[in-house]
């Protein structure tokens, strides 16, 4: 059964209650830097609004999109790509992609020029659909990307390389197109985040889309009385197959566009939400707003809000210790994924163990999971190796690129390339990812391990470690932190409070400087070796 269907359903059931809603809040001038999240570099700034859409509008938004698409000779298979920030029309049109048997393409909304050029070409788009953001970037390549393809612009102004989506979908009807789709059916094309080299096109199924929904609405026991908060970007499969548990229960959801601890909580207590998935960053700042004294838990209504989890990167225990010190009756989970199994819940923690915070917990709803060496044996118990995980969500292969699904899809297994480790208890810990393990003088350091252990200093904010190239040891590790707002700190303090780890993974260099996270939370770790690997070599030569 393809996901369409559940949006179909809930037109029928809940046709005059509200799917969605989209929510602006008011932003100032003094807090334009809010929206640096969406890299708006185009508007000024933005006015605040909210939007909903019933059951019923949704699935016709859905509808009309299909048929616009059909009617401009879109067929079953063809790929049809979406560059937009989140919005109310965004899921529609993704929707309304899948309606046609078409195969829905969300792009990242931080692509350049050059990359959203790459990846319409990857995977052989034929209509682009964009928002007014994304103006300049397209109009820089149009003349190359618009061979044998259509841009469509949703927004006002349409510029002249592009056709009106509005004008387009206005005139076409709202009934359902008479496609048959199939659980075996090309679905959708997600994009690696990037974060190990350039993006691979990453295709899944109508099954794996299913599964997704499925799961997410078991795992987290959704109702149809939850209300999701959605913060994170619609193109990425962890922020969409999260919300379709909502899909799943037919229930509510929030999309807000603000990332500040005012503007969450503030939503969270006007909205009733029940449900909210944050990246580490965010919930951070949320404590460390409170623990300032920036704001104040009595100022909020927060009484409905059951459930807080957390993805898209390794948790640090010591931030779920202090997150239950103000929210003690907080349900916790967090869930463990890549684009490659269709996002978070193949490996999840469940809410009802908490006592094993610092896990990424045990197998998902209907995954397999076993780790091992390099040679594909399975490790026993207690010992590092690459996790692997099979199951109804993995990816049908990496779009045209045979060579790359070989090396990591065999026998229905999924080679993540993220080393963990399984304890007696059957819970599975997440050690580090495979190319990020630093090899020093023959020892195998694990950053994550660093990481979870230096984000517990009580002034430290933020922290990556990394491997820095030595003539000696061949590499030695790095540290770069970011301290909290208004604190300072020292070199002497970091080193100090390391020594109560084992001295071959102690930091050998301390970096304060900011530490860049993609949109969807995971550091930019290719970007800070490119920067601080340079600069070490450059100290070496100059050392002699």
């Amino acid at each position: 059964m393809p996901v369409t269907d559940l949006l179909e359903r809930n037109h029928k059931l809940y046709k005059d209650e509200i799917a969605l809603v989209e929510l602006n809040p008011l932003m100032n001038e003094t807090k334009k830097e809010n929206w640096k999240e969406y890299d708006l570099v185009q508007q000024t700034t933005p006015r605040a609004y909210r939007r909903e859409m019933t059951w019923e509008v949704f699935d016709e938004k859905a509808n009309r999109v299909a048929n616009m698409l059909i009617s401009r000779g879109i067929r079953k298979g063809d790929r049809v790509a979406i560059l937009m920030f989140n919005c109310l029309e965004w899921l529609p049109i993704y929707f309304g992609i899948l309606k046609t048997g078409a195969i829905a393409v969300p792009f990242n909304f931080r692509f350049s020029a050059d990359e959203i050029k790459y990846c319409i070409n990857l995977a052989e788009v034929h209509i682009l659909i964009f928002g007014p953001e994304f103006i300049d970037r397209i109009e820089s390549i149009a003349d190359e990307i618009s061979k044998g393809r259509l841009l469509f612009y949703m927004g006002d102004g349409c510029p002249d390389f592009a056709e009106s989506y509005r004008d387009l979908v206005a005139d076409s009807s709202s009934q359902p197109p008479l496609v048959r789709i199939e659980d075996e059916d090309d679905a959708a094309i997600y994009f690696s985040s990037g974060t190990t080299g350039f993006p691979k096109a990453i295709l899944h199924n109508h099954e794996s889309l299913l599964q997704a929904a499925q799961m997410e609405q078991k795992h987290h026991e959704t109702s149809r009385d939850d209300n999701f908060l959605c913060i994170p970007p619609l193109y990425h499969t962890g922020a969409k197959f999260h919300w379709m548990g909502s899909l799943c229960a037919g229930s509510k959801a929030v999309l807000l566009k603000g990332t500040t601890p005012e503007m969450i909580l503030d939503t969270i207590s006007k909205e009733h939400c029940t449900i909210v998935w944050l990246l580490v960053p965010w919930a951070q700042d949320i404590l460390d707003a409170l623990d300032r004294g920036d704001i104040k838990l009595e100022d909020y209504q927060l009484d409905q809000w059951r459930l807080m989890h957390i993805g898209a990167q390794p948790v640090p225990p010591s931030l779920i210790k202090h997150w239950k010190e103000y929210f003690p009756h907080h349900q916790y989970d967090t869930n463990y994924g890549l684009s490659e199994s269709t996002g978070p819940g193949c490996v999840h923690l469940g809410m009802e163990n908490i006592d094993k915070v610092g896990a990424i917990g045990v197998p998902g709803y209907r995954w397999q999971c076993k780790i091992v060496d390099e040679k594909g044996a399975e490790v026993k118990r207690g010992d590092v190796g690459e996790l692997c995980v099979k199951g109804p969500g993995v990816m049908t292969c990496y779009y045209n690129d045979p060579k790359a699904t070989a090396e990591c899809l065999k026998d229905g297994w999924l080679y993540t390339g993220d080393m963990a480790m399984q304890d007696e208890d059957g819970f599975y810990f997440l050690v580090d990812r495979k190319k990020d393990v630093i090899v020093s003088g023959g020892e195998n350091i694990y950053p994550v391990q660093i990481e979870d252990f230096i984000t517990a200093h009580p002034k430290v904010k933020d922290v990556a470690v990394i491997g820095l190239p030595d003539k000696r040891l061949g590499e030695i590790t790095g540290a770069i932190i970011s301290i909290k707002d208004g604190m300072t700190c020292t070199e002497e303090e970091i080193n100090e409070y390391c020594m109560e780890l084992p001295r071959y993974k102690r930091p050998k260099r301390i970096i304060f400087a900011d530490v860049p996270r993609n949109a969807t939370g995971k550091i930019e770790k290719p970007a800070l070796r490119k920067k601080y690997g340079a600069d070490q070599l450059v100290a070496q030569q100059n050392n002699g």
